[in-house]
């Protein structure tokens, strides 16, 4: 039997969501590698699997998908013993997930995504750091942090929606905000501090998907030393760093 196979970058938020789903829940699949930083995803190979050119996505067999939040709800739905609470049976347990899968991507990473592009990781693509683009979406970041703390983690659950267990959209959002690790630290915790229910739900989904979790996120820390490495070096020269910065691959 064919494995699936998982074109992704671990840079890239919905990708870790995915890989992270499939290793916690025992899917074998094939991870294939396509990187950002060198426009592997805008490759006609790849664009024959993905018209759109973004990652993730995914070939079961015949099958190609693409688009994180179905590519979750198909493994969930399609591969044998994977636990209920992921995406569950019950029609209105699953409706309120897709609730939280819609505001995410008109929200949350509306906010997230460009905030750290537009800080930090735009050299990395080979584009200029853009402040005012940065301080725009870190507005939008707060007001997402403020509904995900008063509203999507309202009640004594652990998870999303007051949940006893994680689902995929607690592993989809979750993966979303762990994109800030890449920050200085002031930066990281300027923003997260305030929001102690968000802190302790990340806390917690990582401990329920650990060890997959830090390993798949484990490049992030890798690129956060790397910048802080530059930033040390920038202090000492007064060089700018935006000049030097290597894409993921050397990280």
């Amino acid at each position: 039997m064919l494995k699936v196979k998982v074109y992704a970058d671990r840079m890239s938020q919905p990708s870790r969501a995915v890989l992270i789903f499939c290793k916690v829940n025992g899917i074998e699949f094939d991870e294939i590698k396509v990187e950002i930083s060198k426009r592997q995803q805008l490759s006609p190979e790849f664009a024959a699997i993905n018209p759109f050119k973004k990652l993730p996505a995914i070939v079961d067999g015949r099958f190609k998908l693409f688009e994180s939040h179905a590519i979750l709800i198909y493994l969930a739905s399609a591969f044998p013993g994977i636990a209920d609470h992921w995406y569950p049976a019950d029609l209105s347990r699953r409706a309120r997930i897709h609730s939280v899968l819609d505001w995410h991507h008109l929200n949350l990473r509306h906010g997230a995504a460009p905030f750290v592009l537009h800080s930090v990781l735009a050299p990395v693509l080979g584009l200029p750091l853009n402040p005012k683009a940065a301080a725009e979406a870190e507005k939008i970041l707060i007001s997402s942090l403020l509904k995900l703390e008063n509203i999507w983690l309202k009640g004594n659950g652990r998870y999303l929606l007051g949940n006893l267990q994680p689902s995929i959209a607690d592993l989809s959002l979750v993966c979303e905000i762990m994109q800030l690790e890449v920050l200085d630290e002031r930066d990281r915790s300027r923003i997260l501090s305030p929001y102690k229910k968000v802190l302790q739900w990340i806390e917690n989904t990582r401990t329920a998907t650990n060890p997959h979790f830090e390993e798949v996120h484990n490049i992030l820390y890798r690129v956060k030393k790397k910048f802080e490495q530059q930033r040390a070096r920038t202090a000492e020269t007064g060089t700018d760093p935006s000049n030097k910065m290597g894409g993921p691959s050397k990280m």
